[in-house]
């Protein structure tokens, strides 16, 4: 069977100046689907969806999205894809209802159609109650709804979110996630970029990790967690216990232990695949290290990034910008 991709990139490259933002950024997204696009910052994450959704220029390679190529007709692009940005672009002054018919007219909805349009994304998203209040009444998460709404005006076959719960509360972003793999069940491609490692994992059915501009591990959640093994994790009683565990740790699991004094813990990749749980607790019982729970695991997604980047996920900023360069007005595609 023939995989169709909704968004396909190929030796994507991208300058700054000196600056070399892209790499040769290969990406494979079949129709349908969520994929995660993972990197510390700085990695080039934004610099890609910038070239996909037809805002920059690429500097070498190409790009397909929705089998229109974005240098070579850009305007095809944009008729087929939402985007979603880091931060709610809805106007604070209009009603829910008023910021959806806008953007219905701005995307050549009108009339009837654009009121229907409008309403039934209302409705969809829980927003229907607070549809004629004021926006810059809502919190953040209605917000951040109402602008996910927005991208949907068009029914679009790509959906491109750039860290779409930034700053939201647990609940509000549940909300979020819950619609988003409904689109994906629908049909809808997305392309999701995220600081949330967790957010990856519920939604992307294939993840992508950037660092230095190219892609360093493809695969699903769980293809990426299987490539590192499993990861073992002791509690011990006392601060004073750690180096003794991290001992213990090195020498069965062959991975470099991470310490946490405040919580006790000690923990390390473990690759002796043959390594057992009960081997582990003999040879702290041996050591004389006194725990209080050890366990062996699969590897979280966190993990995981550490692993392939060198590197921790950055903690999400809520009013901090991406540190990838920015553009110029000269580099950017006329509309």
């Amino acid at each position: 069977m023939t995989t169709t991709y909704a968004v396909l990139s190929e030796a994507l490259e991208k300058r700054f100046g000196e600056v070399h933002a892209l790499r040769g950024l290969d990406l494979a997204v079949p129709e349908g689907t969520v994929c995660g696009l993972l990197g510390p910052n700085g990695a080039g994450k934004t610099t890609a969806v910038r070239i996909l959704t037809t805002l920059t220029r690429p500097t070498g390679g190409r790009a397909l999205v929705a089998g229109h190529d974005v240098t070579r007709d850009p305007a095809a692009v944009r008729r087929t894809i939402g985007v979603t940005g880091q931060y709610a672009s809805v106007d604070g002054d209009l009603t829910g209802r008023e910021n959806l018919r806008l953007f219905a007219r701005l995307a050549g909805l009108r009339g009837p159609a654009g009121r229907a349009r409008a309403d039934e994304l209302l409705e969809r998203f829980g927003l229907g109650e607070a549809a004629d209040r004021v926006a810059g009444t809502w919190s953040g998460g209605m917000r951040r709804r109402l602008d996910l709404a927005a991208g949907l005006i068009t029914r679009p076959r790509v959906l491109f979110l750039d860290e779409p719960t930034t700053g939201l509360d647990p609940a509000a972003r549940e909300h979020i996630w819950t619609a988003v793999r409904a689109l994906a069940d629908e049909g809808t491609t997305v392309l999701l970029t995220t600081q949330y490692l967790e957010e990856a994992d519920r939604l992307a059915d294939d993840i992508v990790v950037v660092d230095h501009g190219r892609a360093v591990a493809t695969g699903t959640p769980a293809e990426l967690k299987s490539r590192i093994g499993a990861y073992a994790e002791v509690t011990v009683t006392e601060a004073e216990a750690l180096p003794g565990a991290a001992v213990v740790l090195d020498q069965l699991t062959g991975g470099r232990p991470v310490l946490d004094r405040e919580g006790l813990t000690a923990g390390a990749t473990v690759l002796d695949r043959g390594l057992t749980l009960p081997r582990i607790i003999r040879a702290l019982d041996h050591a004389g290290v006194p725990v209080t729970d050890a366990s062996l695991r699969p590897p979280t997604l966190d993990e995981v990034f550490l692993r392939l980047t060198g590197s921790p996920q950055a903690e999400p900023a809520e009013t901090t910008g991406t540190t990838e360069p920015t553009e110029t007005a000269e580099t950017e595609y006329a509309a």
